[in-house]
C-alpha cells in the first residue's frame, strides 16, 4: 500500500492541509538548489541527496528543486518515456528522502506520467514525514521560438493543468507555480490575494537567451507585486550537446531584494536565506495593497 500521499484528492490538498503556518516563530531558513540534471535518474538523485543532507546541516526546513530536477532528456520524447505516476518507484525515493532527513522538499517540474503519450509537469510538495502534501500541475506551457533559432513546443508532450495551488509549510503559506507560469502574472495575483500566500516557489530550467534577458527582472517583479518572498530554483549549464539552462537561483524578499544567490550562476550548489515575517508583515502593512486594489474590467 502506498504510505506517501497525505491526501487522496490531491487537487484539493492546499485547501484540506492542516499544517500550521510559520506565524509565531519570526524567521525560518529556506534552502534553494542549482543543479543540472542530466539524463539519468540515479544519478540525478545522488545529487538531489547530496544537497538535501547540505540544506539540513544548514538548518533549513524546506528546500526547493528546480523543474526537471529527477530527468533531464537529451531529446523530444524521452521525458514521456521515463514518466511515472506519483506513487511510482522514483517519487517514492524522494519522499523517502524528505522523511530521513526530517526535511521538506518541493519539487518543481517532475514528469508524471498522463498517459503513453503525454505527461504532467507537476510541482511536488513532500512533508518531512514523506508524505506528498500538495501538488501542483504547470499550466502555462513553454511553447516558444527563443530569438537565436531555437524551437520550443511543451505541449507536444505536455498536458496543461487547471488549478492553483497553495499549500501551508513550516516557512509559510507556499503559492506553487513551475517555470514559463512566471511571465503571466495572474496567477501570482491570486496566490496572494486570494489564497493567501506568502512565500511563491518557481522552479525552473530557464533558457539561456530568456534568462540572460528576463529571469531575475520578472522575478523580482512578482515579488514586489505580490509582496511574497519568492524562491527560483534553476537549472543551470550544459546538460546535453542540445540543452542549456540559464542558471542564477534566486531567493528574493517580499520588498524585491536578492537575498540568496550562489556566487556562480552555472555551479551545482545550494542557497539558504532566513524567511523573515516581521518584515513579509512590515512591507504589506505600509503600503497595504490588498486593501487598495481596484477593480478593472477589460
Amino acid at each position: 500500500m502506498n504510505t506517501c500521499f497525505a491526501s487522496v484528492d490531491l487537487t484539493k490538498a492546499a485547501l484540506s492541509t492542516q499544517v500550521p503556518m510559520a506565524t509565531v516563530k519570526k524567521t525560518v531558513r529556506v534552502a534553494a538548489v542549482q543543479m543540472t540534471s542530466v539524463n539519468d535518474l540515479m544519478a540525478n538523485f545522488k545529487t538531489c541527496s547530496r544537497l538535501v543532507q547540505e540544506a539540513a546541516s544548514a538548518g533549513a526546513k524546506l528546500i526547493c528543486f528546480p523543474e526537471n530536477f529527477s530527468y533531464m532528456g537529451e531529446k523530444s520524447g524521452d521525458s514521456v518515456k521515463i514518466a511515472e505516476s506519483l506513487d511510482g518507484p522514483v517519487m517514492q525515493r524522494y519522499c523517502s528522502l524528505a522523511r530521513d532527513s526530517n526535511i521538506w522538499l518541493s519539487l518543481g517540474g517532475f514528469q508524471e506520467r498522463f498517459d503513453d503519450t503525454h505527461l504532467y509537469n507537476t510541482h511536488v510538495v513532500i512533508d518531512d514525514t514523506g508524505m506528498i502534501q500538495s501538488t501542483y500541475q504547470k499550466m502555462h506551457l513553454f511553447d516558444v521560438d527563443v530569438p537565436g533559432g531555437s524551437s520550443y513546443k511543451e505541449s507536444n508532450f505536455t498536458v496543461p493543468g487547471t488549478n492553483i495551488v497553495s499549500v501551508d509549510s513550516p516557512i509559510g503559506r507556499l503559492g506553487l507555480t513551475v517555470c514559463y507560469d512566471l511571465r503571466f502574472p495572474k496567477i501570482y495575483q491570486q496566490l496572494r490575494f486570494d489564497q493567501k500566500a506568502q512565500v511563491i516557489l518557481v522552479p525552473s530550467a530557464f533558457t539561456t537567451v530568456t534568462g540572460e534577458a528576463h529571469w531575475e527582472i520578472l522575478l523580482r517583479a512578482r515579488a514586489i507585486e505580490t509582496q511574497c518572498y519568492v524562491i527560483a530554483a534553476s537549472q543551470a549549464g550544459k546538460h546535453n550537446e542540445k540543452r542549456e539552462s540559464y542558471g542564477d537561483t534566486l531567493i528574493i524578499d517580499p520588498w524585491g531584494s536578492v537575498v540568496g544567490r550562489l556566487p556562480d550562476r552555472f555551479s551545482t550548489g545550494i542557497t539558504v536565506a532566513d524567511i523573515d515575517f516581521s518584515l513579509l508583515e512590515s512591507v504589506r502593512t505600509k503600503m497595504p495593497i490588498d486593501k487598495q486594489r481596484v477593480s478593472i474590467d477589460l
